[in-house]
Formats: C-alpha cells, structure tokens, sequence
C-alpha cells in the first residue's frame, strides 16, 4: 500500500506540476499563429531556451513512469480514476502559482470529482 501512495504522490504532483510548468513556458514563449513547418520549428527552438519547459518535460515524465509502475501494481480501472486527484492539485496550482480565477462552479466540480475518487479508493479492497 505505502508504495501505491508513493507512486499516486508522484502521478499527482509530478505529472501536474509538469503540466503548470508547461503552462507557464507555453505563456513565457508566446501564442503560435503560424502553423508553417519552419515556424513550428523556430517555436520549438525558442521552447527549448526556456527553463520552465525543461522543468516541465522532467516532472512530466517522472509522472509518467510514476504511472507505468502504478499500472504494474494495481488495475486500471482503479488507477485512471484515483489519478483524477490531479484536477484538484491543477486547479489549486493554476490559482496559486499561475493566478487564474477558478470559480466557486467549478471549485464544486473538482470536488465532485475528489468525492468519486474517495469512492473508487473505498472500493479497493
């Protein structure tokens, strides 16, 4: 069980924290309007000379392998729901680090959704 935790620890925190770094780089570099191959190119170039997308493609790819190895201990039907943690720590993350507005509408529907995790982890057993 501990290390389930600590590989749902990981799944959640590594892989949404990748995902508001990616946030923050994708705002750093700018909007792409050009979708010519030499522009996506140069876009791509000027993503790699951004810290925050280095610190993104490391956590997300320690919440990646974080889940491989959730999905060799337990069934996916348990893993893909209780990894929905992540909206909670995304919604969090986007409020504190990144300043967005969440509403009190959808504070209910990530709650709803922590509601049905909590259900998903008592029927474990």
């Amino acid at each position: 069980m501990i290390r389930e935790l600590i590989l749902l620890f990981f799944i959640v925190i590594a892989g949404t924290g990748g995902e508001l770094a990616l946030s923050r780089a994708m705002k750093q570099i700018g909007e792409v309007h050009d979708f010519r191959p030499m522009s996506i190119l140069r876009v791509m170039a000027r993503a790699m000379t951004v810290g925050w997308m280095w610190l993104a493609l490391l956590l997300m790819a320690t919440g990646f392998f974080a889940l491989l190895g959730m999905l060799s201990l337990e069934n996916v039907s348990f893993v893909i729901p209780v990894s929905a943690l992540s909206y909670f720590v995304g919604s969090l993350g986007g409020m504190l680090l990144l300043g967005e507005k969440v509403t009190p509408q959808r504070w209910l529907g990530v709650l709803l959704v922590c509601f049905g995790v909590t259900l998903v982890w008592m029927g474990k057993g």
